[in-house]
């Protein structure tokens, strides 16, 4: 039996309905805090002062293998709610709250894969999450655009090694902004309203656009060196709404690395604003 730990997003509600539609056995946890979808919301909890004990029942309860997805808030570890079980791993959990995202599933991994389960990534669950390389809107990018891709490429590969973010936004061969803790969508929402300019003080007309990201590309792309069965990046419908939002003119992922939900609305939407998808290889 599987475990499909949930977060936040479509990605646990689309797992879930692949691994019903297999009738591949499996059995849905929430993580606490975590405002998961319907109809995911109704799962049991799991938290990470019980962890100790979600391991020593994996066995009871038949599971073999775990597959983490949707986003996760980092949480905050109450001391006064760890059960018998947790309190020996209290040290390593201590140390992987400590570390990046990428250093402190890395340590969640080991302490399942130590329990004899198997994490699975959810494009083992569902591959057709995972598009083949081209492009697939109608929109294509230019030389420019392909230009400012390769910038945002390199500078993502340097950054990957510090466990800092996988994607960024360059326009005008300038990197505009690199996503940060609070994720993908927070990054284009503040291009989109940092990009306007009232001037109101100076009397100015209200609405002038400065458009720093204006004719840009979004890259997004794992890690060099990132475990691709937990934390894989994804785009979905919202990213292209937010990228249309930032005056961005496409949006490109690496092929193989990075996850698409609901693709055939997000081309749809790409159609919609002109913008392209770009599913590029990488060098």
């Amino acid at each position: 039996m599987l475990a499909l730990i949930a977060g936040r997003g479509m990605l646990p509600v689309l797992l879930d309905a692949a691994l019903r539609a297999g009738g591949r056995a499996h059995r849905v946890f929430r993580m606490a805090d975590t405002a998961v979808e319907p109809p995911l919301a109704d799962a049991p909890e799991l938290r990470l002062e019980r962890l100790g004990g979600f391991l020593d029942s994996a066995a009871r309860q038949g599971i073999t293998e775990v597959c983490m997805a949707g986003g996760i808030a980092r949480p905050s570890l109450d001391r006064a709610r760890l059960d018998g079980a947790t309190g020996p791993l209290l040290g390593e959990i201590e140390r992987a709250l400590g570390l990046g995202d990428g250093g402190a599933l890395a340590v969640v991994v080991s302490l399942f894969e130590r329990r004899g389960l198997r994490v699975v990534g959810a494009q083992e669950i569902c591959p057709g999450l995972l598009p083949g390389p081209g492009v697939a809107s109608a929109a294509r990018p230019g030389a420019t655009d392909r230009e400012n891709a390769r910038r945002g490429v390199r500078l993502l590969m340097r950054l990957g090694p510090a466990d800092l973010g996988q994607a960024c936004v360059v326009a005008r061969g300038q990197v505009q902004a690199v996503e940060a803790a609070p994720g993908t969508d927070f990054m284009l929402a503040s291009l989109a309203r940092g990009g306007r300019d009232t001037d109101a003080a100076a009397g100015g007309a209200a609405g002038v656009a400065a458009d720093v990201a204006a004719g840009g590309v979004l890259v997004k792309m794992p890690k060099p060196d990132q475990d691709r069965r937990v934390d894989l990046p994804t785009i979905g419908p919202a990213t292209v709404s937010g990228a249309h939002a930032a005056g961005l003119a496409g949006i490109v992922i690496e092929s193989g690395g990075v996850l698409v939900l609901e693709r055939e609305e997000v081309v749809a939407r790409c159609n919609d604003a002109g913008m392209f998808l770009w599913v590029r290889e990488r060098d």
